[in-house]
């Protein structure tokens, strides 16, 4: 059936989604009520028009400027750069940082071809001058594509005088010393606290 084959293969091209999952959904959709099917199209289809970027962080919003953005009980002197606008939804999630963000829209990667040129760098800049940061922590992930990128930020940095941190990387929670890799273990190593 083309029709099925069709959904099946939309839904395959989805990240983590294979093709018996994809089958499993649209089996799921031809089989419930039509109601769930029109609402789910409906919210697809509208997503694009309905989320857009932030004018100000380069974060998700529902209008020019995001919640984080408009809100005035979030510290403008503190700014934590991220990767992609759903990395500003997970550190949200854990209720700990209370400043604004910045998006980077991305990773210094040479072997992909993305320079800093790629990425929103110049605005960064602009935004610690203008909002008077006095830190700026930076949260990429730990690779060597965030590495470096985190160390260029740093040098665009300089000349600010702003404070520039890294989130701390190691082991993580409930993690087990037999199954860490070399490098997550070194990383705890010198990034270890006293208690």
């Amino acid at each position: 059936m083309k029709a099925l084959d069709d959904l099946v293969n939309l839904l395959a091209r989805l990240p983590g989604v294979g093709k018996k999952s994809a089958s499993r959904m649209a089996f799921f959709l031809l089989k419930g009520d039509g109601h769930f099917a029109g609402l789910l199209a409906s919210s697809i289809a509208g997503i694009k028009d309905a989320v857009r970027f932030c004018e100000r962080c380069g974060s998700y919003a529902e209008g020019s400027v995001c919640i984080v953005c408009s809100s005035p009980s979030r510290d403008r002197q503190q700014l934590c750069v991220v990767e992609q606008p759903q990395d500003v939804l997970t550190i949200e999630a854990s209720r700990e940082y209370q400043g604004l963000y910045h998006v980077l829209g991305g990773l210094i990667s040479p072997l992909d071809g993305i320079g800093p040129e790629a990425l929103r760098l110049d605005r960064l800049h602009a935004r610690v001058l203008e909002l008077g940061v006095r830190e700026v922590v930076l949260a990429t992930n730990p690779t060597v594509e965030g590495d470096t990128t985190a160390l260029y930020i740093k040098k665009v940095l300089e000349d600010t005088g702003v404070g520039v941190s890294r989130l701390a990387t190691g082991m993580p929670v409930g993690g087990d010393l037999e199954y860490a890799d070399k490098l997550t273990l070194a990383r705890s190593f010198r990034g270890r606290t006293a208690l």
